[in-house]
């Protein structure tokens, strides 16, 4: 039987994790989240963690010894780490070492979640080995946790992942699909950009390849995304063909229109080979991805 603890197990990521972990009969899971447990019912373990609490880490994961811990908690809001810098810091870098600490007194494997964003987007689609040039705080912060990382003398693995998107099960959280088809139900007219490129990633998608690290002990940096590189323009036209709404509702602009405090770069997406390779990741399709949405979306 393997032990993993899932940190942020109240988020899009932790939750998918959650319910793939329920499938499967040799892994005992530990959920962990701030405040209240927000996850289905099932027969996994729920335990409050706040991640930026070195004592509150220590204590929970020594009580536990995991053998694998899957960190998905961040703050991933980019404009809101731009304006709160210290907040950013606090859950994104100190929180890691408070993790990097723990899981060397219980020998366990850290699996990190980080991000698209540590590149400056001048020359996507990126590899692992390619260099990083962040462009915001939130960036710089996910960089320095990779960083502490590779110097700890921990057993541990780097997903980085991008633009992800998917329900919870009480939908408390959009993302693009969501706010597109919403947006287009109402007859709202919105603006999407056109000159930004990224590879989506279903939040399941990333769930299994996490689930993949965690089931090889994979060590090293592996990109977990999405296979098809594309604008939100091309995903929200995708979205509205796909639920059969009015794309004219739909302007095509460019990023220069918005005014937001963190800069963006312009074209990222991932080449998934090495994962494909060493893990056997395959991703869904944009439209594959958004027929899993459709469906679950009816039974929400």
């Amino acid at each position: 039987m393997t032990k993993v603890l899932i940190t942020g197990a109240n988020g899009l990521l932790g939750q998918k994790l959650v319910q793939l972990y329920e499938e499967d009969q040799d892994v005992e899971v530990i959920a962990t989240g701030r405040g209240e447990n927000r996850n289905l019912a099932g027969t996994y373990s729920y335990e409050q963690m706040d991640i930026t609490s070195q004592e509150e880490v220590m204590q929970v994961i020594k009580k536990h010894t995991p053998d694998v811990v899957i960190n998905t908690a961040a703050m991933t809001h980019v404009d809101q780490c731009e304006l709160n810098p210290d907040d950013c810091w606090k859950l994104n870098v100190d929180a890691v070492n408070h993790l990097i600490e723990a899981c060397e007194k219980t020998d366990s494997f850290l699996i990190h979640l980080s991000t698209d964003f540590i590149f400056d987007g001048e020359d996507g689609p990126y590899i692992e080995e390619d260099l990083p040039n962040p462009l915001s705080k939130y960036a710089e912060s996910k960089l320095e946790s990779e960083k502490l990382l590779k110097a700890s003398g921990i057993r541990h693995a780097i997903a980085r992942t991008m633009l992800v998107y998917g329900i919870v099960h009480d939908m408390s959280r959009s993302n693009i699909i969501l706010w597109v088809k919403e947006s287009l139900e109402q007859k709202k007219l919105i603006k999407v950009v056109n000159d930004q490129w990224r590879t989506p990633t279903l939040a399941e998608d990333l769930a299994k390849g996490c689930a993949l690290i965690a089931k090889n002990k994979a060590e090293g940096v592996f990109h977990i995304s999405g296979k098809d590189l594309l604008t939100p323009y091309d995903m929200a036209v995708a979205t509205a063909e796909f639920f059969n709404l009015d794309k004219s509702l739909i302007e095509k602009v460019d990023a220069s229109i918005f005014t937001q405090p963190a800069k963006r770069p312009p074209k990222t997406g991932f080449i998934l080979d090495k994962a494909r390779k060493e893990l056997g990741y395959e991703p869904v399709t944009f439209t594959e991805g958004l027929a899993i949405l459709k469906s679950q979306l009816a039974h929400a």
